[in-house]
């Protein structure tokens, strides 16, 4: 098997992750859907040898004692990809997310211009969530970009593994990568803070200590990017307090409600073309209305907030469907798939 034929086939085609397991073909996720690249299964040894020869002695040495491995490669002439090693019933496995070399622009993300004043901000928490392979790592990636190519700034990057590559431009940017160049996220996060930084991302805020100095950072004059893997604003702000013991919970309350400056939720949805996915946004500004509601725990509230919310530049995620279905890019079932209230969006289709 020749790994770098199997990955060039995957990018050609347009795949966003390759999948090789011990036992089956190899397979590609295209535009959400998994297609088999050959007929003949992977055998174990080959799958295994294949696998080690591009893990570092570390990793590998990581691997034989976890069964699992986290890292990114950089294949030449093809593309970056981060990838995940693991030991599955059969043998061995392995998924290599396709990363582009290239970041897209905000509109080619079909962003609203509201993602371009967050990232100017001078301090505070921006928050970008969804599920895995929801495009987290691409939305943070293209408003750093923007940012390096507008602004001199120090921004620190804390990643698991690094993805997407920035060469520093009017930025200086330093990324660090857990367990290469740090023990973890913590620990980076808090060296972060002597490091004189204007932006810092965390590439995902995990555990209570992340959390809570990402929150510090965010209070002490930071703009701090972080991602969660939570479905829509008013999860996330649950998420974050529920992982505060119950005493500090009013506590973490007022604080995210001083330093949030935004939550971006966002899914991504087939093409009604065929041509890809493109994303649908939930955004929610920290205006003082949301502010207070945080506050106060009246986390159901957030949605009627967001609805009303569209001069500030925010909106629900079935705004956002609907535009993408008005524009013709998704179809309705696929809009409906994600709503809160897809009988509004078929109402909407049949007008």
């Amino acid at each position: 098997m020749n790994l770098q034929d199997v990955l060039t086939q995957c990018v050609m085609r347009g795949a966003s992750d390759l999948h090789l397991s011990a036992g089956v073909p190899p397979m590609i996720r295209l535009h959400g859907n998994l297609t088999r690249l050959q007929t003949e299964p992977l055998q174990q040894e080959v799958l295994e040898q294949v696998l080690m020869a591009v893990m570092t002695p570390v990793q590998q040495s990581q691997f034989q004692q976890s069964h699992e491995c986290d890292f990114s490669i950089d294949v030449c002439d093809v593309s970056r990809f981060r990838v995940n090693v693991f030991q599955q019933a059969r043998g061995v496995a392995a998924v290599f997310r396709v990363i582009s070399h290239q970041i897209p622009s905000l509109q080619a993300l079909h962003a609203s211009n509201v993602f371009s004043e967050l990232i100017r901000a001078a301090r505070g928490l921006v928050l970008v969530t969804g599920p895995t392979g929801s495009g987290k790592s691409t939305t943070l990636a293209t408003m750093m970009q923007m940012l390096n190519q507008t602004q001199n700034k120090h921004m620190v990057t804390i990643e698991d593994p690094i993805e997407f590559v920035h060469a520093p431009n009017q930025c200086l940017i330093q990324q660090r990568e857990v367990g290469t160049h740090t023990l973890n996220f913590a620990n980076a996060l808090r060296a972060a803070l002597r490091e004189d930084p204007d932006v810092i991302l965390v590439g995902e805020m995990r555990d209570l200590d992340t959390i809570r100095l990402a929150i510090t950072a965010a209070e002490t004059g930071h703009l701090v990017l972080g991602t969660l893997h939570t479905s829509s604003a008013a999860k996330t702000m649950d998420r974050v307090v529920d992982v505060f013991p119950a005493e500090e919970k009013d506590m973490v309350r007022s604080m995210l409600s001083e330093s949030l400056n935004a939550v971006i939720s966002q899914v991504l949805c087939k093409r009604k073309d065929g041509q890809g996915r493109v994303a649908a946004y939930e955004v929610m500004v920290g205006t003082p209305a949301v502010r207070n509601l945080i506050r106060e725990g009246k986390v159901a509230q957030l949605y009627s907030a967001i609805q009303t919310g569209r001069g500030v530049g925010m909106q629900t995620l079935d705004q956002s469907l609907a535009e993408l279905l008005q524009q013709g890019l998704i179809d309705v079932d696929e809009a409906c798939t994600y709503a809160k209230y897809p009988d509004n969006l078929r109402a909407l289709r049949t007008n």
